[in-house]
């Protein structure tokens, strides 16, 4: 597995999302490189790890490849995952415990999934993602930037930036947005993430049309305590679309919560 890692001090770790790569956190990873080790990592079959072939593209395995980068890395990390980077992150934080002081999850959920008294991305549209995959990936990916932007104040810029960065590294084949695209609808951490140890940060955005804002009250009678920031005119990418903003509450956390600062 490959990895990048930039500046020097406490680790943060970043995780992307579905269908991107880590490019997506260059601008911010720059930014907190000044203060922090930060370092960003593909997820198996992303990005500069596009070319890794996984059999079985299961959340336990994905974990288990990125734990060992964590290893490298050589002392606890902040892990950072935003949306299924975040189910991600969060998995790790419950196997790998030794390695992870702090978690932060960015628009994510322990379970994607609408259901009764459950908010989250309708059935539909995942399946939706399927079909349309096995036609044209490329136009998937499109529609699914249309949505995580949807809301913001700023929506074709996000977009904009957001494709600007992604290109710099290598596509990842339509059998890995497949599979990859399945953890979104089949892992449930919900009743897991009641183990949770670490310190953990939640951030959401409140226009964000894929882990909708009702998620928030659901996941406070879940982890009480844990912490919540919400970026009012924000959708799903408040890193991209409010960057100062996000900078600020990241690092104020951090300083706020983690024994080493």
């Amino acid at each position: 597995m490959q990895f990048h890692t930039q500046g020097s001090g406490f680790s943060l770790v970043f995780l992307h999302g579905w269908g991107l790569n880590s490019a997506i956190f260059t601008p911010l990873a720059e930014k907190l490189a000044k203060h922090y080790r930060v370092t960003t990592i593909d997820l198996p079959g992303f990005g500069q790890n596009s070319q890794l072939q996984v059999d079985d593209y299961s959340l336990d395995n994905i974990s288990a490849m990125v734990a060992q980068c964590l290893v490298t890395i050589n002392q606890p990390s902040i892990i950072i995952g935003w949306s299924l980077g975040g189910l991600v992150a969060t998995n790790i934080a419950l196997h790998y415990p030794e390695n992870i002081s702090a978690l932060v999850t960015i628009t994510s959920s322990p379970f994607f999934v609408e259901q009764p008294n459950w908010p989250g991305i309708k059935a539909e549209l995942l399946q939706s993602f399927h079909q349309q995959l096995s036609i044209d990936a490329h136009k998937t990916i499109d529609a699914f930037l249309k949505i995580q932007a949807m809301g913001s104040e700023h929506i074709r810029q996000d977009i904009k930036q957001i494709k600007a960065l992604i290109k710099h590294y290598p596509e990842p084949t339509t059998t890995t947005l497949d599979q990859s695209l399945s953890l979104l609808e089949t892992v449930d951490l919900r009743a897991k993430i009641l183990a949770l140890t670490q310190p953990m940060l939640r951030m959401y955005g409140r226009l964000d049309a894929l882990v909708p804002k009702a998620m928030i009250g659901q996941m406070d009678k879940l982890l009480p305590d844990s912490d919540s920031y919400t970026f009012h005119r924000a959708s799903h990418a408040p890193f991209i679309s409010h960057s100062d903003e996000f900078y600020t509450v990241l690092t104020d956390w951090i300083s706020g919560n983690i024994d080493h600062y």
